[in-house]
């Protein structure tokens, strides 16, 4: 399985906290479009990805529908013109279509319809444009819970050395669908989309809207 999994031992240190999920910020991070204007973190949490991404980008909206995590992202950021962090539904809220150069979301496609929330990230993005979901699924088959099984001591060991934790009140969820069906779907919507299930029990989409 060379190639597979990146290593999480990799990882930078210099964390305000660590978990599974912030894992996966310094490969999202790199996937920003050069000069990147606008920027959408769909499910922002408490604004730690989208801070980083303001490094990258003119401007970051983020969006959640949990008042708490937003309430929290707003404070380190107060009057920043370069961060906005909206209260509300992905799939309802009034987004401009096709007018981001970049849209991310971490363990939150998982909370929605996948399929309705795969088409919205899609249509929210400007031609050319890169879009990076990183999910959740369950294992369904023999080969995914082999993985699983395979996987469970290096997950473990690298919690316990990283001391993960992540902010208190975060909505949490089961993820529906199997690897198996996220990968199909996301085929289907998302033609050329790259899948690569990651070992700290994480899968990653990325793909490049056809520019006009």
């Amino acid at each position: 399985m060379t190639g597979l999994y990146d290593d999480p031992m990799r990882q930078p240190a210099a964390e305000p906290y660590w978990n599974t999920n912030v894992a996966r910020h310094p490969g999202i991070l790199r996937s920003v479009p050069e000069g990147c204007g606008d920027a959408l973190d769909v499910g922002c949490g408490d604004g730690l990805l989208a801070r980083k991404i303001a490094g990258r980008a003119q401007h970051v909206t983020g969006i959640d529908r949990s008042p708490e995590m937003i309430s929290r992202a707003r404070e380190p950021t107060a009057g920043n013109p370069q961060l906005t962090f909206i209260e509300g539904d992905f799939l309802t809220a009034e987004l401009p279509r096709a007018e981001y150069d970049f849209v991310c979301s971490v363990t939150t496609i998982h909370h929605m319809d996948f399929e309705a929330a795969l088409v919205r990230m899609r249509d929210l993005l400007r031609p050319g444009g890169t879009m990076v979901v990183v999910g959740l699924a369950r294992e369904a088959s023999v080969a995914e819970w082999a993985v699983l099984i395979a996987a469970a001591p290096v997950v473990r060991i690298t919690k316990v050395l990283r001391r993960a934790r992540g902010p208190q009140g975060m909505p949490v969820a089961d993820p529906q669908m199997s690897y198996g069906q996220v990968r199909a779907a996301a085929r289907r919507l998302l033609p050329g989309v790259r899948y690569r299930r990651h070992v700290l029990r994480r899968y990653s989409l990325t793909w490049e809207k056809p520019a006009r």
